[in-house]
């Protein structure tokens, strides 16, 4: 049912959601690929599994909403995540039928009909990460070379990315790299291996275990961040403040 916590992660996820990089199975170079009984998960397929709450395969609205508050934002923010089933459930499910669902849901199987343009291209359209474009984002993207993106790499990342006549794909690929950003900033920065971890799906069991034990995630940016940089240092960067 709807709003139900799922009780673990798909079994995809159990060898690497504590970040254990090497075990790990090697992105998709778009080769050759097997032809098992059961398909195995799409890195796109596992990266939203998370907020598939009782492991079904569909996502309600009430489901996004609950995964982004496990995820710690704020309400307000976690309202705002409804947004994603309002634009993508519709061409997600058009493999089923022309009819709009009115209850707005999302198929896990149908995930990547939700790509969209004026993205990264680091998932191809079957929904595999491609290893060659994910490593290439940093090529281009990480001018400082310290292996993670920063606001201004990424607003950099955003401009090249756009594709003409396109303002519903670069208003996707804002929203997306903002909640990114949010999530994961570690002293300013994106860092590769926490980006990979969120494409496929495996940090966001690491940050519900995290905050579920009452460790907390120590990463991220939030309202009351802003607030007290701003008060205190005078500016919103305050790792910038903290480094010197």
């Amino acid at each position: 049912m709807a709003g139900t916590t799922t009780s673990s992660p798909p079994p995809q996820c159990h060898r690497y959601m504590n970040g254990e990089a090497k075990s790990r199975p090697p992105l998709s170079d778009g080769g050759s690929k097997s032809q098992p009984s059961k398909k195995p998960l799409t890195a796109l397929q596992q990266h939203v599994s998370f907020f598939d709450r009782d492991n079904d395969g569909v996502i309600w609205p009430r489901d996004v909403y609950h995964g982004f508050r496990e995820l710690g934002f704020g309400t307000l923010y976690s309202l705002g995540s409804l947004l994603i089933p309002v634009f993508f459930s519709y061409p997600i499910s058009l493999g089923r039928s022309w009819i709009p669902d009115p209850f707005l849901r999302i198929y896990v199987d149908d995930i990547h009909k939700a790509k969209h343009g004026s993205d990264s291209s680091v998932y191809d359209l079957d929904g595999n990460l491609s290893g060659e474009r994910f490593d290439r984002v940093f090529d281009r993207f990480d001018t400082a070379g310290t292996g993670g993106l920063s606001v201004g790499d990424l607003a950099e990342l955003l401009r090249k990315d756009r594709c003409a006549a396109d303002p519903a794909g670069w208003s996707f690929a804002f929203m997306e790299w903002w909640t990114t950003w949010l999530l994961l900033q570690r002293d300013g920065r994106v860092w590769k291996e926490d980006l990979r971890a969120c494409y496929d799906g495996s940090l966001f069991w690491r940050i519900s275990e995290a905050r579920s034990k009452g460790d907390g995630w120590h990463q991220g940016y939030g309202i009351g961040d802003f607030v007290e940089s701003m008060c205190l240092r005078g500016t919103w960067r305050y790792w910038e403040v903290r480094t010197k």
